[in-house]
């Protein structure tokens, strides 16, 4: 990915939704439990993003420590994200189902997800020097110079022009 010298700022305007989703390995040497759901992911996200009506923009996947994998996704809005999460001719309902059957509550993988829905005006980015990421990578970005040199300015404007 190619790095983009200076600072920029995301070109998303208007509320976003934000979601975390994860998955801890709490035994390693059960495989057998924790793989299939560290598999699951990549069939969704090329459902995902085959579908650009379902109201999801991007992802992008990081690490926390050894144990942790998790992604980091942006939606449209949080119905949109439920409509997928709820749909059973979708692959993430037929996987949380297979989940549970397998793994339950045995301990040995643990999941968590977290959503945030926030209101135009209420976020602001900046990338110094990265390639594309995160919010930026999902709605393009532009120059944080001028009204988007400082935080409480690309604050404002992530509200949509009226």
């Amino acid at each position: 990915m190619p790095i983009h010298p200076g600072r920029f700022a995301a070109a998303h305007a208007g509320p976003i939704v934000v979601f975390l989703i994860g998955m801890r390995i709490n035994h390693f040497h059960k495989p057998g439990k924790w793989l299939p759901v560290a598999r699951a992911m990549p069939a969704m996200l090329r459902e995902l993003y085959a579908d650009p009506a379902s109201g999801f923009l991007g992802a992008e996947t990081l690490l926390g420590g050894v144990r942790v994998l998790f992604m980091l996704q942006y939606w449209r809005d949080f119905d949109s994200l439920e409509g997928y999460a709820r749909d059973p001719d979708r692959v993430h309902w037929p996987a949380w189902a297979a989940f549970n059957k397998a793994v339950g509550g045995n301990g040995s993988v643990g999941i968590f997800h977290e959503t945030y829905c926030v209101d135009a005006g209420r976020f602001e980015t900046i990338y110094a020097n990265m390639p594309a990421f995160g919010l930026g990578k999902v709605s393009g970005v532009v120059p944080a110079t001028g009204s988007r040199n400082a935080a409480r300015e690309r604050m404002k404007a992530s509200r949509p022009e009226t």
